[in-house]
């Protein structure tokens, strides 16, 4: 069974999204034949590599809301986050560019398949809402990833180029024509789709639909 999520290393309903996702998965009989791959979204594309400010004025900005609101949704969320397991700080998230997280997202996919680009994209998330990692920074990125088992040759090689970009741009491009607004957004075998941070009992619902009608040698 194919799985394909796109998010952002920087949404925090992404980093629910997953943590739902995993407690899903990990009930599932099958999951030994399940292939997880993270499709690349950007929120912000124009976005500074470390972007200055106190998130919750970004916030109060983007939506036309008080500071205070933007606060109090931030409290929301994070309410949300723990319970799922999760430990968000938003005060010490530090908002930037994604665009050369993903790359090293399409790079961990290339180089160990799902589960090391599942690793990675594991350790973006929390370096963004837990550690308050500046996520568009190469420097911070390096670490990140070779904390995650890639080569630091290899990251910092494809941090110093493009590498990667048209994957990138092909994934968004695809967002694109699935008329995907929002994110988490998951895809499953190219047949269903779903949008947002879904209850794990809807996702447990999905993924045994899913494989129950899968047509394969063993099953038939």
């Amino acid at each position: 069974m194919k799985l394909e999520i796109w998010s952002d290393v920087v949404c925090p309903w992404c980093a629910i999204g997953r943590a739902r996702l995993e407690t899903a998965l990990s009930g599932l009989a099958h999951r030994d034949e399940v292939t997880l791959r993270w499709r690349s979204v950007e929120l912000d594309p124009a976005a500074p590599r470390e972007q200055p400010g106190d998130r919750a004025e970004h916030l109060a900005a983007k939506y036309g809301v008080s500071v205070a609101a933007a606060r109090r949704m931030e409290e929301q969320v994070t309410a949300t986050a723990a319970a799922d397991g999760l430990e968000f700080r938003f005060d010490r998230a530090r908002q930037g560019n994604t665009v050369d997280a993903h790359r090293l997202l399409h790079h961990a996919w290339a180089t160990g398949g799902s589960g090391l680009q599942d690793t990675l994209k594991g350790r973006l998330l929390r370096a963004s809402f837990t550690d308050g990692e500046p996520i568009g920074d190469p420097e911070a990125l390096a670490r990140i990833a070779v904390a995650a088992g890639l080569d630091d040759g290899e990251v910092r090689a494809v941090l110093g180029s493009d590498r990667y970009l048209d994957d990138v741009r092909a994934d968004e491009d695809m967002a694109r024509r699935l008329g995907i607004t929002s994110v988490p957004f998951l895809v499953v075998d190219d047949r269903y789709g779903v949008a947002g941070a879904q209850p794990v009992d809807a996702l447990r619902q999905l993924l045994d639909t899913a494989w129950s009608e899968q047509e394969t040698p063993a099953r038939s």
